[in-house]
């Protein structure tokens, strides 16, 4: 295959590159129609781009001694396919392993000339092109090269070869060079200029690594083209001369596919002429498909498969078809067969397969001794003859004018008739059915569905392996007596059967079994040792169910609202599938523990099941168990070891729960609020969350692995279950209590035997004193007292005056009654707190860090130093540690006035500060270095703005009553601020945002309501 690259042409680039675009792709819109006519892509107007000019190249700049630099101009595709076909293979490896005669030279010879000739020799013997690189930044060269020094040759006559050229020039990408074999001066082409410490141009080992190959061989390029459809092989033609041979090679084009093409005659007979080798012709919906056929099976010979439809075919048409002896299979569809009022005769000795369906035809007669399938599906024939004798599949399913006669006498004419389809033909009968059983003795597949008049009660179909009956209202209990006698009956399907009441089959091979929408069905018995699949739905008066299997891994048995009584016995059940069958009782639970008959069943599903009220379930293979809607139980037994989940969404009347034991890893019980008695065995458990269980008063929870408890809202856990819990619980790392009010100084003290305790949370409780939490919880990093109305001022000295709880990061006081000295002296001393929230905190009047007010020897004696100090390092003792807080919350502290945070602070690491809601704040000062975040939205009082924030990027002042003025002050010193949100703010007009953007250059974000 040919390569070509775009050519560096100097200072001509643009004109030169046009004229190529023109030259070569000048008709590659021309396929634009998506090919609805194929013939002519490869016929003649492939020699229209013959005519076309192409400048392929010209030289400019270098090219060694006695090589002219020229320009080739193609003047037709034959000179173009000459010039390009001609490029060389390339060897790849070294040259001396394939022409050692021409090599062979003294040691320490040139070898230049050699290596040259030898690689253009076997370029020309394998018509392959190469391209290489060998240094950084390079170009490509095409180097004409003659075979004979002097003679002046055609181009058929000269060998060219692809290579890389080391003169660097500017906007090139490949150069078109000519020079002369018997020039004096060095091939520019394979010199080094002596960058080669042997001495050899090129070698072995960097052609090997550098060499890049961008061709297409036939071989390759015919796999290629192998996956293209004839729209992309058409289009592929007029690529270059090597694509067209290549995609007009006969082996893709053996099916001449035309279906729903609007193709002439001449345009098809010209296909057929080109192509005569032919086996598959599809001319479904082309116009004129009589005349068209008719040229198809006269020129193609080979012919073995043709597709035809949507026209009329008239007699001549089966007339020659027997003359078509190479024919195999034969499909028409919606068509109009002859003139609609005679026989249409259709005998062929070799056709295997013929299909004739959606057709009008008055009669037909079928003698085809070689015929193995026939379709006559929705056809509108009232009589049809068949003679063949060798046909095992038969299709007539909705030819509703063949009369039962007609019907017995197609069947019955196949004695090795293996499948046959009626399905909605309404005439058939009882009397049919039983001479096809008698003549049709290797029957194997019926499909008798839509037939009313049909009930089986006298035949006998012993070799039946599929019976379909879709609404066959003939179909009743009496009917299984006669389905019971097909022994190796391994499909049946009874959908829509109006009539049927019960099923009792005993069929040792039976796999699939299908009851939807039968309205009238009450009882299932089933015994069959390889049932496999069961679809029984929308019978809504099924009451019992009774299954034996061996085979039977999932059963969905999805809204049986009547269903009462389950009985299975299938040894390797594995799913089941119950929801929405209101009707079942406790006694299902018997059926799915370990002595049920499922002994190997690992998920069950009961949603939905209104009428359960106790469930118990004693498994040792149980994995899954979902209960979900199921709001009569009140009480819940699971002795299941190896259960991992188990769903109760819905269940809120639990009233007792016992899991014992269980694999459950996690549990949520907040769904079932009137939840009062818990017992939990549960050796992998880790999550439990008991949120909203207010009625819970009696737990035992024995869970040796469990990190984490929510017990929030359990109004009624007491100290006696806290001590219990904690003592099986010993790795508990986060404990929830929040709204528990009747947890006490026994329950808190019991947390010393949780030593991995990090989080506690007795937000909303009645507690007065904390001390049992400061001596056990040596580790906590979190705790959380909101609103704890009844810690008083001296509850929380143990913090800033004992260094209790030296590990606790985050401390959450929200909602509380502390006064303002005790939150500034924690606020002072507690240094190593990172998290803090004081929200809706009333008592606090202002934050001041400024200690302005006294000497800061007056701290607690925790943090003074001079004890430890001599009078002669007076100086470090009024230095104040860093504080390692990060993110203050002040929200809704409706008193707090001013706030005021100083450089003098040590406040290094605060990122976060939050402020909103403060109505009577009138004055923030904040000097904070790393400050990111500052929201004061909705502080309708605020005044005074001062900030020196240099990393601030975003600033909430919502709702603020501030002027301009201080607000230019404020983000004039806040170099980082990308946000700032004034909505509301009645005091800032329109014309400030520029004003705002001009004092604060990085702001990227102003939201405004104007």
């Amino acid at each position: 295959m040919k390569i070509w690259c775009c050519f560096g042409l100097g200072e001509d680039e643009e004109e030169v590159r046009g004229t190529m675009r023109e030259g070569m792709f000048g008709n590659e819109n021309d396929d634009e129609s998506e090919g609805k006519e194929l013939g002519f892509l490869l016929g003649g107007q492939m020699s229209d781009l013959e005519e076309n000019e192409m400048v392929v190249g010209s030289g400019g700049g270098g090219g060694g001694g006695g090589g002219d630099q020229w320009q080739l101009g193609v003047g037709g595709w034959r000179q173009f396919d000459q010039f390009a076909s001609t490029s060389g293979q390339g060897i790849g490896d070294n040259s001396e392993a394939f022409f050692p005669e021409k090599c062979d030279r003294p040691e320490g010879s040139e070898r230049d000339d050699c290596d040259s000739d030898d690689r253009d020799s076997w370029d020309v013997h394998h018509k392959r092109a190469k391209v290489h690189s060998y240094s950084q930044g390079c170009t490509y060269a095409i180097t004409a090269m003659p075979l004979e020094a002097g003679n002046s040759s055609s181009s058929t006559d000269r060998d060219y070869n692809v290579s890389q050229s080391p003169i660097p020039f500017n906007n090139e990408i490949l150069r078109l060079t000519s020079m002369s074999n018997d020039s004096d001066d060095e091939n520019p082409l394979d010199s080094n200029d002596g960058r080669d410490e042997e001495g050899d141009g090129f070698s072995t080992s960097k052609m090997e690594d550098l060499e890049v190959r961008m061709d297409l061989t036939d071989d390759l390029l015919h796999m290629v083209f192998s996956f293209l459809d004839h729209i992309n092989l058409c289009r592929a033609a007029i690529v270059c001369k090597q694509w067209r041979a290549g995609s007009s090679h006969e082996d893709f084009w053996r099916c001449l596919n035309f279906e729903n093409r609007n193709i002439s005659e001449e345009q098809f007979e010209d296909m057929c002429r080109r192509y005569p080798n032919a086996t598959e012709v599809n001319i479904f919906g082309a116009p004129s498909i009589h005349s068209l056929v008719m040229t198809a099976m006269s020129s193609l010979r080979n012919l073995e498969t043709l597709t035809l439809g949507k026209g009329t075919l008239g007699d001549t048409f089966f007339q020659a078809l027997a003359d078509c002896y190479m024919l195999k299979r034969l499909l028409v569809n919606d068509a109009t067969l002859g003139n609609g009022i005679q026989e249409i005769p259709i005998y062929h000795d070799r056709l295997h397969h013929l299909q004739i369906t959606k057709c009008r035809v008055l009669r037909i007669s079928v003698r085809c001794p070689q015929l193995e399938t026939l379709s006559l599906k929705r056809s509108s024939m009232a009589h049809a003859v068949l003679n063949c004798p060798l046909l095992h599949d038969l299709d007539i399913g909705s030819c509703h004018k063949l009369t039962d006669a007609a019907i017995r006498s197609a069947a019955t004419s196949c004695p090795l008739l293996e499948s046959l389809d009626m399905s909605n033909c309404s005439c058939v009968s009882d009397d049919t059915l039983r001479e096809i059983a008698l003549t049709c003795a290797n029957l194997h597949i019926l499909d008798a569905s839509y037939c009313p008049n049909i009930s089986l009660e006298s035949v006998r179909l012993s070799m039946l392996t599929v019976l379909k009956l879709h609404s066959c209202e003939g179909i009743t209990s009496a009917s299984m007596a006669a389905i019971s006698h097909s022994y190796m009956l391994e499909v049946l399907e009874l959908d829509n059967c109006s009539l049927l009441t019960s099923v009792s089959l005993e069929l040792p091979r039976l796999q699939n079994i299908r009851l939807v929408h039968c309205r009238k069905f009450v009882d299932l018995n089933l015994r069959s040792i390889m049932l496999s699949s069961m679809t029984v739905s929308n019978c809504p008066a099924l009451h019992r169910i009774n299954v034996t299997s061996n085979s039977l891994q999932k059963l969905v048995l999805q809204k049986q609202a009547s269903l009462t009584t389950l009985a299975l016995q299938c040894q390797y059940l594995q799913e089941v599938d119950l929801t929405d069958c209101e009707s079942l009782t406790n006694s299902i639970c018997d059926v799915f523990s370990d002595d049920g008959g499922c002994p190997m069943l690992k998920s069950l599903v009961l949603d939905n099941c209104e009428c359960l009220t106790a469930v118990g379930f004693r498994s040792t293979s149980l994995v899954s168990l979902s209960l979900v809607g199921c709001r009569a139980i009140t009480s819940l037994e699971l002795v299941c070891p190896y259960l991992e989940q188990v769903h109760l969404d819905g269940c809120d009347h639990l009233e007792r729960a016992s899991f014992r034991p269980v694999g459950l890893r996690s549990l949520n019980l907040g769904i079932c609020p009137k939840l009062s008695a818990l017992h939990i065995e549960a050796p992998s458990m880790v999550q439990l969350e008991l949120k909203g269980c207010g009625g819970l008063s009696e737990a035992s929870i024995n869970c040796p692995m469990l990190t984490s408890l929510d017990a929030s809202f359990c109004s009624k856990l007491k100290d006696d279950c806290l001590s219990a819990t904690a003592a099986s619980c010993p790795f508990i790392e986060s404990l929830i209590l929040m709204s528990c009010p009747s947890v006490g100084y026994e329950g808190l003290s019991s947390l010393r035997l949780l030593p991995h305790l990090t989080l506690l949370d007795l937000s909303y409780t009645f507690l007065m004193n904390l001390q049992p939490v400061f001596e056990s919880c040596l580790q906590l990093k979190v705790l959380k007292l909101q609103a704890c109305k009844y810690l008083t001022d001296s509850s929380l000295e143990a913090l800033y005056k004992e260094g209790a709880l030296p590990a606790l990061c985050e401390l959450d006081l929200s909602y509380g009654a502390l006064c303002q000295s005790a939150i500034e002296e924690l606020l002072a001393c507690c240094t190593h707190l990172t998290h803090v929230s004081l929200n809706g905190c009333l008592n606090m009047h202002d934050l001041n860090w400024g200690f302005s007010s006294g000497p800061i020897s007056e701290l607690p004696s925790i943090y003074n130093t001079s004890s430890l100090s001599s009078h002669g390092d007076d100086h470090e003792l009024i230095e104040q540690p860093n504080r390692l807080l990060q993110n203050l919350n002040c929200v809704g502290c409706q008193n707090i006035k001013k706030v005021l945070i100083p450089p003098m602070a040590r406040c290094t690491h605060l990122s976060s500060l939050n402020l909103s809601l403060s109505a009577n704040l009138k004055e923030v000062d904040v000097a904070c270095y790393n400050l990111c975040f500052l929201n004061l939205s909705n502080c309708s009082s605020l005044e005074i703005l001062k900030l020196e924030c240099p990393r601030l990027t975003s600033l909430f002042l919502q709702s603020c009553n501030i002027t301009v003025e201080a607000v230019e002050a404020a983000i004039s010193q806040c170099n980082m601020l990308e946000t700032l949100d004034i909505r509301f703010c009645p005091k800032l007009s329109n014309a400030s945002m520029k004003t705002l953007r001009a004092v604060c250059p990085s702001l990227k974000r102003i939201f405004s309501s104007l």
